[in-house]
C-alpha cells in the first residue's frame, strides 16, 4: 500500500464502559538461589495459611528442604507473597553483585526444583511503563511511542488470555517483550501510556497477537511463514520507512567449525559442513528453509530456526545472502527481527512524517480496529 493510501483510524469508544485497572503476572527469573527483597519502609511477607510477617527493611529469600527461608529461618511453604509498607519493591539477586530492580505491585516468590522463581504482580498500566523504553528508545517521537504503548498493552492481554492456567502470564525478556520495572521510566513514557491508557489493538472483539520487531527493510511478514499463524491482521505490509535504521543492512561472519560445533551443542546431528545454501523463500524475499550439505548427509532447516540455533544477535533476520564460504561463512542480510507486525523503525519515521499512533497501527495490523480493553473478550 503505497504511503498516500494511508488512511487515519478511529478510535472506538464504547460509551459507558471505563476501563478498571488489572494486573499481569510477569516471570522476572527462575532458577535463583537467593533473593534479597527491599522497601523504603519495610516489607511484608505473607505466608499461605499461616501467617503475615513484617520486615523493617529487607527480607532474603532462599530454597530450604521442604519450603522457603526467610531471612535463614525456614517456613513450610512453596511460595510466599512479598509487599512493600511503602514505596517501590527492589530486588537483587544473586549474592549481591545483580544490578537491582525496582518495581511495583507485589512478588510472589515460588520454589521450582532447587531454586526459586520470580513472579511480578503488578498493574497492566504500571507493566506497560516498564515495558516501553526497555523495547523503544524513550526519545523517538511520542506518537511512536503511543504506538509501541498500545501494542505491548494488546500483546499483554492476549498472553493473559492465553495462560490464565499457568503460574505467569508473560516473561520478562524477549521471549515476550522486555519488562524493567521502573528503569527507564520517564515523563514521555509516562504520557505516551496514560494517553493511550486502557486502549488495545482488537480483531473479531479480542485483543489481537500483537506482534513486532525491530527493522522489516522491506516489506513486513506473514505470520504463516514464521509461527505457521494464518492470521488475517499479521499479513505482510509494504514497509518503506526504516531505511535510517542502524541494522537496515548487517554482515556476519561465521567460522565453519564454530558453526558445526554450536550445531552439535544444540543437539543438531552434522558433520563437516560442505554447503549452506537458502533455497527457499517467503514472498516478501526471507529465507524460509535452508539446505545444509555435510559429511552425514543433508540438513533442511527453517530461516527462523537457523536463526535461533546460531542466535537472534548473531543472524538478525532471515533475509540474508550466503556471500562467500570457505573456512568461514559469511552472511550478507536486512533488516533485525521476525518483522511480523509493527516495525519499530519504520513506526518511528512513519511518527516523525506527522502520522498519529492510530494510523500507524493500523497500517501495520491491516483489518484491525482501537477498542478499549475492558469491552473485549478476555
Amino acid at each position: 500500500m503505497p504511503v498516500a493510501a494511508l488512511f487515519a483510524a478511529c478510535v472506538l469508544l464504547l460509551p459507558g464502559i471505563s476501563f478498571a485497572d488489572d494486573t499481569v503476572r510477569v516471570l522476572m527469573q527462575q532458577d535463583v538461589q537467593r533473593v534479597e527483597i527491599f522497601a523504603q519502609r519495610g516489607v511484608m511477607v505473607h505466608v499461605p495459611n499461616r501467617d503475615t510477617r513484617a520486615f523493617s527493611s529487607s527480607v532474603v529469600v532462599s530454597p530450604a528442604a521442604g519450603g522457603i527461608a526467610l531471612n535463614g529461618v525456614r517456613v513450610s511453604a512453596d511460595v510466599v507473597t512479598i509487599r512493600s509498607r511503602g514505596g517501590d519493591l527492589v530486588v537483587t539477586s544473586g549474592n549481591g553483585d545483580a544490578k537491582p530492580l525496582a518495581v511495583g505491585g507485589g512478588l510472589k516468590v515460588l520454589t521450582r526444583g532447587s531454586g526459586l522463581a520470580l513472579v511480578n504482580d503488578v498493574d497492566l498500566e504500571e507493566y506497560i511503563k516498564g515495558v516501553v523504553p526497555a523495547e523503544m528508545s524513550p526519545g523517538w517521537h511520542l506518537e511512536a511511542l503511543k504506538a509501541q504503548a498500545v501494542v505491548a498493552r494488546t500483546y499483554a492481554l492476549y498472553q493473559r488470555m492465553l495462560n490464565k492456567a499457568r503460574e505467569y502470564d508473560l516473561v520478562s525478556t524477549v521471549q515476550d517483550q522486555v519488562y524493567q520495572g521502573r528503569q527507564g521510566v520517564d515523563q514521555r513514557v509516562q504520557k505516551a501510556v496514560e494517553s493511550t491508557r486502557g486502549l488495545a489493538v482488537a480483531y473479531q472483539n479480542a485483543p489481537i497477537y500483537a506482534a513486532f520487531s525491530s527493522t522489516a527493510a522491506g516489506p513486513t511478514e506473514d505470520a504463516m511463514n514464521v509461527w505457521s499463524k494464518d492470521l488475517p491482521y499479521l499479513k505482510g505490509v509494504d514497509c518503506p520507512f526504516d531505511v535510517n535504521a542502524p541494522r537496515y543492512q548487517w554482515r556476519a561472519v561465521l567460522k565453519l567449525a564454530d558453526l558445526e560445533a554450536t550445531f552439535r551443542k544444540q543437539g543438531v546431528d552434522v558433520g563437516a559442513i560442505a554447503s549452506l545454501t537458502p533455497f527457499a523463500y517467503s514472498r516478501a524475499g526471507r529465507v524460509t528453509k535452508l539446505r545444509i550439505l555435510h559429511s552425514r548427509g543433508e540438513l533442511i532447516l527453517r530461516g527462523e530456526d537457523f536463526r535461533r540455533l546460531i542466535g537472534y544477535s548473531v543472524i538478525l533476520s532471515t533475509q540474508f545472502n550466503v556471500e562467500s564460504m570457505g573456512m568461514e561463512v559469511v552472511l550478507s542480510g536486512r533488516g533485525s527481527g521476525h518483522a511480523v507486525g509493527l516495525c519499530q523503525w519504520g513506526a518511528k519515521e512513519m511518527a516523525e512524517r506527522g502520522y498519529p499512533y492510530t494510523t500507524i497501527l493500523s497500517y501495520y495490523f491491516p483489518g484491525t480496529e482501537i477498542r478499549r480493553a475492558s469491552a473485549l473478550a478476555q
